[in-house]
C-alpha cells in the first residue's frame, strides 16, 4: 500500500507521495492510473518527495503529469510540497532549499502563504526549446485556421504566452493543443492566454503540457508576468488571477529570479493499492 496526500494550489491538484519514509518506484502506466479521475485518485500532477542528492538541499522533488510524462518544474506543486513537509513535522524552519530539475530553489513561509524562488527566466530558443535561430520578443506560428502571435521562454519548462482581449472567450481548448504539438516546440509547450487588466493585474488561463487546461499554473503565471514585463510594460509585481484563484508574481528584470507567492491546501490523506 502506498500512502499519499491529496493537495491543491488554487485548484491545480496533486497526489503528493512521500518517498522519504516509504519505497516509491512508479512507472508511467502507474502514474496514469493514479491520476485518472474516474479509475484512480485523480490529479493534474503526481509529486514525489525524495532526499536531496545535493548536500545543500532540504529535499528533492519530481513532477509527473497526468499522462505519465515527467515535467521539469511545477510552481503550485512546489508550494504544496513545502507545506506538506512543514505540516508533517519533516521541516521545522522558515526557509527551505529545494532540489529540482530547474536547479536549487529557495522557499519561504509567509504566514499561510509560501513564497518560492522560481529561478531566472530563459529566452534562449535552444534552451526553451524553440526551433528558431534567434530570440525575439514575439514569434508567430501558423495553425489550422490562422496565425497566432506569442512570447516564448523557459521557467525550467517551456512556455508560450498569447495575449488575448478576454480570457473567457479565448480559444484555449482549440489553440492550446495546436501550439503544444507545433513543430516550433520539439519538447511541447505550456500555452498561456493572458488578458492585461492594468499594469499590475492580469488574468490567465493555461493549457498545460501533458495535462490540458488546469485551474492554475504557477510556472505559467511566472512566464506570463515575465513576458508581460518584457513586451507589454507590466509592473515588476503583478497579481495573476487564474480560474482557481490568485498568485502574486514579482520579477526585477534580466539576471534576477522570479518570485511567486500563493497558498496550498491539503484535501485528504489515503492509501493506494493494486498498482
Amino acid at each position: 500500500m502506498l500512502k499519499f496526500t491529496k493537495m491543491h494550489g488554487l485548484g491545480n491538484d496533486f497526489v503528493v507521495i512521500n518517498a522519504l519514509e516509504q519505497a516509491v518506484n512508479l512507472d508511467g502506466e502507474q502514474v496514469r492510473r493514479i491520476a485518472h479521475r474516474r479509475l484512480g485518485v485523480g490529479c493534474d500532477q503526481l509529486l514525489v518527495i525524495r532526499p536531496g542528492t545535493d548536500g545543500a538541499a532540504d529535499f528533492l522533488y519530481s513532477v509527473y503529469n497526468a499522462d505519465g510524462s515527467e515535467a521539469e518544474h511545477c510552481g503550485n506543486g512546489l508550494r504544496c510540497v513545502a507545506l506538506y513537509l512543514r505540516a508533517n513535522g519533516l521541516i521545522r524552519k522558515d526557509e527551505l532549499l529545494a532540489q529540482t530539475p530547474a536547479g536549487l530553489l529557495k522557499i519561504y513561509f509567509e504566514g499561510d502563504l509560501v513564497k518560492v524562488n522560481m529561478g531566472c527566466p530563459d529566452f534562449e530558443p535552444a534552451r526553451i526549446p524553440l526551433a528558431v535561430a534567434a530570440p525575439q520578443q514575439l514569434y508567430r506560428a501558423e495553425l489550422d485556421g490562422g496565425q497566432v502571435e506569442f512570447a516564448a521562454l523557459s521557467m525550467g519548462n517551456p512556455h508560450a504566452v498569447v495575449r488575448v482581449d478576454d480570457v473567457e472567450s479565448a480559444p484555449v481548448e482549440l489553440v492550446g493543443p495546436h501550439l503544444q504539438r507545433h513543430a516550433l516546440f520539439p519538447a511541447g509547450v505550456n500555452a498561456g492566454f493572458m488578458q492585461i487588466l492594468d499594469h499590475s493585474h492580469i488574468r490567465l488561463r493555461v493549457y498545460e503540457r501533458g495535462v490540458g487546461e488546469t485551474l492554475a499554473c504557477g510556472t505559467g503565471a511566472c512566464a506570463a508576468v515575465v513576458a508581460g514585463i518584457e513586451v507589454y510594460n507590466l509592473a515588476d509585481k503583478v497579481q495573476v488571477s487564474l480560474p482557481g484563484g490568485s498568485l502574486t508574481v514579482a520579477w526585477a528584470g534580466a539576471g534576477e529570479p522570479v518570485w511567486m507567492t500563493g497558498p496550498g491546501t491539503t484535501v485528504y490523506e489515503g492509501r493506494i493499492g493494486n498498482l
